[in-house]
């Protein structure tokens, strides 16, 4: 069973920068293609960022394109998103996932077999 606890969320004014990360628990996080997806209130959870096992292959969404960079350490166990020209509409909670399924990466949230709890992000104007 794999355990995704994410941190690093918080209040940031527009134009500031945070950085996000995952600790995955319980089996080593190469075995997983991992993701950020993210949630605003009143909206369905939409894809911000995937990578694959080993961090060689990485995707965004174009809202995000150019802001965003995920990243992993496989010694660590860790993932990352940092997350830079943060704009209001960025505002939501931030969930990790993990995709055991591929050697790829997927950016449908239906791929994802483990999620964390999630980690609110809010950017005030």
């Amino acid at each position: 069973q794999v355990q995704l606890v994410e941190s690093g969320g918080g209040l940031v004014q527009a134009g500031g920068s945070l950085r996000l990360s995952c600790a995955v628990l319980g089996r080593p996080s190469r075995l997983y293609a991992m993701g950020w997806f993210r949630q605003a209130p009143g909206k369905e959870r939409e894809f911000v960022a995937t990578i694959n096992w080993s961090g060689e292959m990485s995707a965004c969404s174009d809202s995000v394109e150019g802001r965003f960079t995920i990243s992993r350490d496989n010694e660590k166990h860790m993932v990352y998103l940092q997350m830079n020209s943060l704009r209001p509409e960025d505002t939501a909670v931030y969930y990790c996932g993990a995709d055991g399924r591929r050697v790829g990466y997927s950016r449908l949230s239906e791929d994802y077999d483990y999620w964390g709890q999630g980690t609110r992000v809010t950017v005030s104007s």
